[in-house]
């Protein structure tokens, strides 16, 4: 028996550490949390602890496989690597020749958030000339929002918060999305912090809440423009921080100077007094700390949403203190220690500008005549249900003139409608490198068994694919070691495999901004952006309606949240140790709309807009505001009970952020009626 040590790999800010234990046939028997892990410290998820139920299921994909039903039917033979590669070599070639190499677009996502995994596979693509995919499904348009303010997407480390008096999480679900993090929250209630949590949907985070605000979904500007009203007003700013690390106090004073506490809560559907006291608490209770994650950015206007808030600790100098400030990702510091090109090779790229393809507009682009693409890859996303506007996702995977590939684990949604699936490796089977956005670590994973069948990791599936197009760029063929060592120059590589986690560098003192020195052109908090306006949007923190706001034809805000403990994003939830022992997807709406509606508990209603149906069990309950409905996301679409493959995205919107590339899943409209 011998224990291998692992990081998890999910797009989860946890990041955990692992233990594998392995036998002498070379199977792992147990797999647990790793005790020596700084941040985890030996506790996993409930995802995780059946971890070895996914790696060994009897649904895995463990060989090529090509379709031989229609697209869509998922019906399959088995074939050879050498059939399967030798096809998209030809068919790569074919498109290149006629159509040029960015009709083929790689379209990869955080399945497995490791290094090698999520980039080592940008060699080929530059090297090819193929599209390129921007903006991205999520975290993006937080870093942006928040770099307006401070120059960068550096905040304080979420750690800090056992050392906080007044911490605001702030469209965060803590316990369930970050659970590594609430023992630390808890010490600090220990000491007597408060915590306070502002979200449109009363979360389990909620409900462990000291206090709970709950505004109407996308109204939070308003809100912190208010705090600000207050903070300005009753003399409540840390004079000398503003005078020194600030810079458009002024302007701002002059522009929250008619955000009164009311006419914010008349959009809020909060309390004034709310308001009030939320915002003289926050500047008299130090060190205050707000902790933040990427929920919010999911509005139109969800960059705005981040750039307000990342403005509020220097009003009131909260930056001064240990455990004091504002929480975000910390990957702005855990990217300092990895070097992106020399892992990515954009120099391979030759010069060529080549297409872009909106990763959130992915429907859309599949259905572009103008400039079609002619082939996709997919690799570490369940793009049918991740994706917004699903079913233009659908039609475009349709069309018989598209050449698809998915590198998978198991046949999802998506791979149904795959041209050929190839095998992909689970975590325990491929060596890779974890970098945190959760806590200050790099962690370390050990393939602890050999791939089961003929599964391969992303990295040699590029490698594999490179030979077959007759590559010869040396690049392309680094093994794992050699690019992970490449990509981490100031990291101790071999103390990172003997420990299984590094540290990443942080601020001196653990105080980032005590004295200044943030990212801006002026070294301040950017208050007044001018770049902003020069770009043509606001200077100053502005709330902004959506375009897409309930209407009397659509009169409910639909919010699609993650809400279940065994499964992440689409991963796990078609597993019998996950799925099953989650509460199915439903309708959530208050007893007041139900009432109005004509619906009871566990009728059947449709949701619906211009862009899908579905048709749910009604479930009533006090977690969602009148107004606003909920339906959980992560299912496959036959759990969703359709027979037409829907799943919630089908009706969430597509549409762009402000800035930051993102999607506005958040500002879906939805009408409901009795089935």
């Amino acid at each position: 028996m011998r224990i291998v040590l692992g990081t998890c790999h999910h797009d989860c800010p946890d990041s955990c550490g692992w233990q594998v234990s392995v036998d002498d046939e070379g199977v792992a028997t147990q797999m647990r949390g790793n005790p020596d892990h700084p941040y985890s410290q030996g506790e996993l998820c409930p995802k995780v602890n059946r971890f070895l139920g996914r790696v060994y299921s009897p649904e895995r994909v463990l060989y090529p496989l090509r379709r031989v039903g229609a697209k869509g039917e998922g019906r399959f033979e088995q074939i050879s690597w050498r059939e399967a590669l030798d096809e998209i070599a030809q068919r790569f070639q074919g498109i290149v020749a006629e159509h040029g190499a960015d009709a083929i677009v790689p379209y990869v996502s955080a399945g497995n958030q490791s290094l090698l995994a999520i980039m080592f596979g940008e060699r080929f693509w530059h090297h090819l000339g193929a599209a390129r995919v921007t903006g991205n499904l999520c975290g993006a348009v937080a870093a942006a929002g928040t770099v307006t303010a401070l120059g960068s997407g550096k905040g304080i480390d979420p750690s800090d918060l056992q050392h906080s008096k007044f911490i605001i999480l702030w469209g965060t679900n803590t316990r369930l999305t970050n659970r590594h993090l609430w023992p630390f929250i808890e010490q600090a209630r220990a000491n007597d912090a408060q915590v306070v949590v502002i979200d449109p949907i009363r979360t389990i985070t909620a409900e462990s809440a000291d206090w709970f605000i709950q505004p109407r979904p996308g109204t939070d500007v308003a809100l912190m423009l208010a705090m600000m009203h207050v903070l300005v007003r009753d003399a409540l700013i840390d004079t000398d921080y503003v005078q020194q690390h600030t810079e458009g106090f002024d302007d701002l004073a002059a522009h929250v100077a008619d955000w009164t506490p009311q006419r914010a809560a008349d959009i809020c559907g909060i309390d004034a007094a709310d308001i009030e006291t939320l915002a003289r608490r926050y500047a008299a209770e130090q060190p205050a700390a707000i902790r933040t994650l990427v929920g919010a950015e999911h509005h139109e206007h969800g960059g705005m949403f981040f750039r307000t808030l990342a403005c509020l600790p220097a009003l009131v100098g909260a930056w001064r203190h240990l455990g004091g400030g504002y929480a975000r990702s910390v990957s702005a510091w855990t990217n300092d220690v990895v070097d992106v090109d020399a892992l990515t090779r954009p120099d391979l790229l030759a010069g060529r500008n080549t297409r872009g393809v909106a990763m959130p507009q992915l429907g859309r682009a599949l259905l572009d005549t103008e400039a079609p693409l002619k082939a996709i890859v997919m690799i570490g996303v369940n793009a049918m249900v991740s994706v917004p506007e699903t079913e233009l996702v659908r039609q475009g995977l349709l069309r018989d003139d598209l050449f698809t590939v998915v590198h998978d684990q198991f046949i999802t949604d998506t791979a149904k409608y795959a041209d050929i699936v190839l095998p992909a490796t689970t975590q325990i089977e491929a060596t890779d490198v974890v970098t945190s956005w959760g806590s200050l670590h790099v962690g370390w994973n050990d393939a602890a068994i050999a791939p089961l069948g003929e599964a391969v990791s992303n990295s040699e599936l590029h490698r594999r694919l490179a030979a077959a197009m007759g590559f010869t760029e040396p690049a392309l063929f680094d093994d794992d070691i050699t690019a992970l060592r490449a990509a981490l120059p100031t990291i101790d590589f071999d103390a990172l495999r003997d420990s299984g986690v590094a540290d990443v560098p942080y601020a001196p003192n653990r105080l980032p901004y005590a004295n200044g020195g943030f990212a801006t052109p002026s070294g301040k908090v950017a208050l007044r952006s001018d770049a902003l306006a020069a770009l043509g949007f606001p200077a100053l923190p502005t709330y902004l309606a959506p375009h897409e706001a309930p209407s009397a034809e659509f009169p409910f805000a639909l919010l699609t949240p993650k809400q279940q403990t065994r499964f992440l994003n689409s991963s796990y939830s078609q597993l019998p140790q996950h799925g099953p022992l989650e509460t199915p997807p439903a309708l959530e709406v208050c007893a007041a709309d139900a009432a109005a509606l004509g619906l009871a508990e566990g009728d059947m209603a449709r949701v619906h807009n211009r862009r899908a149906e579905l048709r749910l069990p009604v479930r009533i309950t006090e977690r969602v505001r009148p107004g606003v409905v909920s339906v959980p996301w992560g299912w496959w679409s036959h759990q969703y009970g359709g027979a037409d493959g829907t799943v919630v995205n089908s009706l969430t919107s597509d549409a762009a952020t402000d800035w930051g590339g993102g999607v506005a899943f958040w500002d879906t409209t939805v009408a409901v009626a009795r089935a």
